[in-house]
């Protein structure tokens, strides 16, 4: 009975003091500033001044970096002048109002394939230039309906999946034309080309260099005009088979951005006193003068 009479009635003075005490307990503690407290419209500001890599880095930190790496303007600053007309010329003039600056340079990033597949486009993640292939089946061959001569034979060692494989001809001649909306700069013109015949046997590349004949003989010579005026051209002999090489055909300048480029180019080896074969045509590229240290060519 006098324990059950103690636990009634108790010393108000230790309620009091139980009580403060669990709610010093309760009460959460006072917190510090973090990352996450920073505006979104702070953090664009920073955001603007990171390479592509590096803002989808900080995207993965929290929500007002995740909201911010979405700011127009921070992706505006990484697209080239002129973006607006190379998304009509690749991907078409329904997307420009569709797609906020990041979806635009995903979509500029990746090889964006137009005029029915033949060309691929797209953006140098690094440096932001403007990259341009054209298949074999874009360009203007000599001989190439004729089986005698030509075949375009599919292959796993083009981004187009298919290259024309010449067998023999005594005129030899590859001509081509484009116009795009190139940012201003330099650009250097390839043709990507393999002496011999690639196939896989067993699982293991293999190069069939049986036709490969005439070559040595005399150069090949390769020529790019421009429709300001400009012209440009090399000649080299043609070796090293069963490997692709990128021959240089040679360089153009584009000083403004609000017109397109019309460009011309050819290769050649007109000399009929002999015949030349064994050859397979890729494609031809264009890529900006920077980029040219990182390509092997001749």
């Amino acid at each position: 009975m006098g324990a059950n009479l103690s636990l009634t009635f108790t010393d108000p003075n230790t309620c009091s003091f139980v009580g403060s005490l669990c709610l010093q307990i309760s009460s959460p503690p006072a917190t510090k500033p973090s990352l996450g407290d920073l505006p979104e419209g702070c953090v664009a500001l920073i955001l603007e001044y990171l390479n592509p890599q590096e803002i989808c880095k900080l995207a993965r930190l929290n929500r007002a970096f995740r909201g911010a790496s979405w700011a127009d303007f921070v992706w505006e600053s990484k697209l080239p002048v002129n973006y607006e007309d190379l998304i009509g010329r690749v991907l078409g003039d329904d997307l420009k109002d569709k797609l906020c600056k990041r979806e635009i340079y995903t979509r500029l990033c990746r090889a964006n394939a137009f005029d029915d597949g033949t060309k691929k486009a797209w953006l140098d993640k690094r440096t932001r230039g403007v990259c341009l292939s054209i298949a074999s089946k874009g360009l203007a061959i000599t001989g190439i309906d004729d089986r005698r001569y030509w075949n375009h034979i599919p292959t796993e060692e083009s981004r187009f999946n298919s290259v024309a494989y010449l067998q023999q001809i005594w005129w030899f001649e590859v001509d081509g034309q484009f116009e795009f909306p190139f940012p201003a700069g330099t650009y250097s013109l390839f043709f990507r080309l393999q002496l011999g015949r690639a196939a896989k046997r067993f699982g293991r590349r293999i190069c069939n260099t049986e036709h490969v004949h005439g070559w040595e003989i005399k150069p090949v010579q390769f020529q790019i005009w421009t429709s300001d005026g400009q012209h440009a051209s090399s000649q080299c002999f043609l070796n090293d088979p069963g490997k692709w090489n990128l021959y240089h055909a040679g360089d153009f300048v584009v000083d403004g951005s609000d017109t397109s480029t019309k460009l011309k180019f050819s290769m050649t080896q007109i000399d009929c006193t002999h015949t030349k074969g064994g050859l397979c045509l890729d494609s031809v590229l264009v890529y900006p003068c920077k980029l040219r240290e990182g390509l092997k060519h001749f």
